[in-house]
């Protein structure tokens, strides 16, 4: 019975070990939390620790701060229980990676020409809502998607907005342009009254920034209301 009680604790401890591993081809790269992404680079722990409890024990030491953790040396990382050379040269290395591989993301930004691909760009985030959400995308000179962000989230009867927070999320960003875009889960096009109050007065803090609203997306999962395209910007 040792014996295989024994065998039993190595299996387990194998099983540990691999699970990141396992669920990287399971779930894909997205699912792994940042320990379980390290815990695959280090292979193993220590004595006492997994290899993903060793990588929590490393973050929490950065305050689960990545770019922190870029900055450590391979000796810093040393320092560890259950890092050793290797493990800390393996770190080091794929942060590097990581680092060199930002200044090509510009290239992959999707370019907005017309109110359709503002509707695709939120078609993954709006399709299928039983309630209101209001969205706005960040474009640079080029048009360029800076990045897409919701603003609030509602009932099924409307969303509160309030300008300030858009306008600083463009600010912050050093946003050239803005479009917003919220959904009508009922499926009705038709923009309400305050759908057009709202967008007038977002229209007139943009002038005051010059960051101009291009355009206001009312979203459906059958089609799209353009503000723009009504003339009504």
């Amino acid at each position: 019975m040792g014996n295989n009680h024994d065998q039993y604790l190595s299996i387990k401890h194998w099983a540990e070990q691999d699970r990141p591993r396992e669920k990287l081809l399971l779930k894909g790269k997205s699912a792994l939390s940042d320990a379980e992404l390290i815990g695959i680079l280090i292979g193993s722990g220590s004595r006492t620790l997994s290899a993903v409890e060793l990588s929590k024990l490393i973050l929490a030491a950065v305050d689960n701060d990545l770019n922190s953790l870029a900055k450590l040396s391979v000796s810093e990382l040393q320092k560890f229980k259950g890092i050793g050379e290797a493990k800390a040269i393996s770190i080091v290395s794929a942060l590097e990676l990581g680092r060199r591989r930002k200044p090509d993301q510009a290239f992959s930004k999707p370019k907005i020409s017309c109110a359709e691909d503002a509707y695709n760009l939120l078609a993954p985030d709006l399709m299928d809502l039983k309630h209101e959400e209001f969205w706005v995308i960040l474009l640079n000179r080029a048009n360029q998607v800076i990045k897409k962000e919701p603003i609030s989230t509602g009932g099924v009867s409307g969303t509160v907005v309030d300008p300030k927070i858009i306008f600083k999320k463009a600010l912050d960003q050093l946003a050239s342009s803005i479009i917003i875009a919220h959904n009508h889960p009922s499926g009705n096009l038709k923009p309400s009254k305050a759908d057009i109050s709202i967008t007038s007065k977002l229209i007139q803090a943009g002038r005051t920034l010059e960051i101009p609203v291009i355009d206001h997306i009312i979203f459906s999962d059958n089609g799209f209301y353009s503000f723009a395209d009504e003339a009504l910007i």
